[in-house]
């Protein structure tokens, strides 16, 4: 089945390290906030040439859902219109996150990947263990994620804990199935993006194959090193060529960027 996983962390599970204070059903939010805003550009690289494809957004509201507030969260990406007749990409991910527990209570997925469409809403019941689709009800273990509420749950990881090559894990639900994943921990280095220059925490997932991107741990994704953790930079291979992700804009962020050391 195809799956495209737009800026997630989609890893298959093997040998980890856990530390203390790393539960994926203990962890707590201090890296985001209600009304963050981030603007991503994608670029796709043949033979060299990087070319401006299209743009993706997250952004951040606050709401209630079962009486509980929720941070509900938006992605939506897009090629440009131009590139649309080499691979037309129409996402939109939606995630309403428990603020207190910060797992996912529902997840939404419309996507239309170069004529591969799929839409699908599911419903999560932590305490019953499942999770409710368009398709039926499956059985999912304790503080499963979703593809989205993944990155959040990630950028409130303490990297400062591990070493380099230590993997992270945690699960995730997607098209009906429950994945054990890895995050790999890969050290700390300073980049140049098309923002400015950062110290940022490099990760390198392994990734499940999908619709555009390839399998195998191919990824690397760089995250701000400081508080707010937002990712800079992703790079990977797709089915022809590659991709290269860099943050343009943001707004709302909890912390000041502290780690843009250059324009």
């Amino acid at each position: 089945m195809k799956r495209q996983l737009i800026l997630a962390f989609l890893l298959v599970f093997t040998t980890l390290h856990l530390n203390a204070g790393d539960d994926p059903c203990s962890i707590h939010n201090t890296a985001y906030k209600n009304t963050e805003f981030i603007n991503f550009k994608v670029f796709y690289t043949l033979a060299g040439v990087y070319i401006g494809a299209g743009e993706a957004n997250f952004n951040i509201t606050l709401e209630r859902m079962n009486n509980r507030p929720v941070y509900h969260v938006i992605g939506d990406g897009k090629t440009y219109s131009f590139y649309d007749s080499f691979f037309k990409v129409r996402d939109r991910y939606e995630t309403f996150i428990d603020t207190a527990t910060l797992l996912p209570q529902k997840f939404i997925r419309v996507i239309d990947e170069g004529g591969y469409k799929k839409n699908q809403n599911v419903t999560f019941n932590h305490t019953a263990r499942t999770a409710i689709t368009n398709e039926g009800v499956f059985k999912v273990p304790a503080c499963v994620q979703d593809v989205v509420s993944s990155i959040y749950y990630a950028r409130n990881i303490n990297y400062n804990r591990y070493k380099k090559d230590d993997k992270i894990p945690f699960t995730m639900f997607l098209d009906n199935e429950v994945f054990n994943l890895y995050i790999r921990y890969m050290g700390k280095e300073t980049i140049k993006t098309k923002y400015g220059k950062f110290r940022t925490i490099k990760i390198k997932p392994l990734l499940v194959k999908g619709t555009i991107f390839e399998g195998g741990e191919k990824m690397t994704v760089w995250i701000s090193d400081d508080a707010n953790h937002i990712p800079v930079r992703v790079e990977s291979p797709i089915s022809v060529g590659s991709v290269k992700v860099d943050m343009m804009m943001y707004k709302n962020l909890r912390y000041p960027l502290s780690s843009l050391v250059g324009l």
